[in-house]
């Protein structure tokens, strides 16, 4: 996902939990993708997403690269400073290649014998990501797509990207589980701080509005447009 915000606060101004809670929110944010997705029959796998063009196995194999990513950052530390944080890590001009890195997933999910080697790759990679995040220095600094980020913000912009996958990946599923709550509110507060301080969500908006209007999974509405005024046009905030 890449960012199409306007002016933005800073992480620390946003209210994010701590490190142990954004290692605690990563494991229950990939514990709840393991649950939605572990019984699932071929078929149920060949379901459609919101993201464009991608059924649930191919969003569930971009999900597997983000917690291999993960694995790799949290492996090799890197020297600090950070350049980015938790929000700004999202402000990054969106990649010219993602349409190519879309096709790329499809190609790579299809060339399984069965939709559920997958989501054996799945439950292989997050387990293993959630434990090298619990073993990393809370203190240290990773790089990860060219940034270097502080190890806690790191795994905020694992949980805020798994958030939004999750709902995305859950949209045609019967009954799925909901996103774990401190994940939301990390996910949460990453948008807060893309939004700014000057501007805030309609008061109607909940959690779950808010995550899929300001990522472009939703169109605001003319009510929408009024409430925020001038912040309408920098939605999505996150693509």
């Amino acid at each position: 996902m890449g960012s199409q915000r306007g002016p933005a606060a800073g992480w620390g101004s946003s209210g994010a939990p701590e490190a142990a809670d954004n290692h605690g929110a990563l494991a229950q944010t990939y514990a709840r993708i393991t649950a939605t997705v572990a019984d699932l029959a071929d078929t149920d796998l060949l379901r459609p997403t919101r993201c464009r063009g991608w059924l649930v196995v191919d969003l569930l194999f971009h999900l597997t690269l983000d917690a291999q990513r993960a694995l790799v950052a949290l492996a090799t530390p890197a020297a600090g400073p950070a350049d980015v944080d938790a929000v700004s890590y999202w402000r990054t001009p969106a990649d010219p290649g993602e349409g190519r890195h879309a096709a790329w997933v499809r190609r790579c999910a299809a060339a399984f014998d069965h939709p559920t080697g997958v989501v054996r790759l799945w439950t292989d990679t997050a387990p293993a990501a959630v434990r090298a995040a619990g073993m990393a220095d809370p203190d240290g600094f990773v790089a990860s797509q060219g940034r270097v980020l502080a190890v806690p913000e790191f795994l905020a912009t694992l949980v805020t990207e798994a958030v939004v996958h999750h709902l995305d990946l859950t949209v045609d599923l019967p009954d799925p589980p909901e996103p774990e709550p401190t994940a939301v509110e990390i996910a949460v507060a990453t948008l807060d701080g893309l939004l700014s301080d000057d501007a805030v969500r309609p008061a109607d908006w909940s959690d779950r509005d808010y995550l899929l209007k300001a990522t472009g999974r939703l169109p605001l509405t003319a009510p929408d447009r009024l409430a925020l005024g001038e912040a309408a046009g920098w939605f999505p905030l996150l693509g």
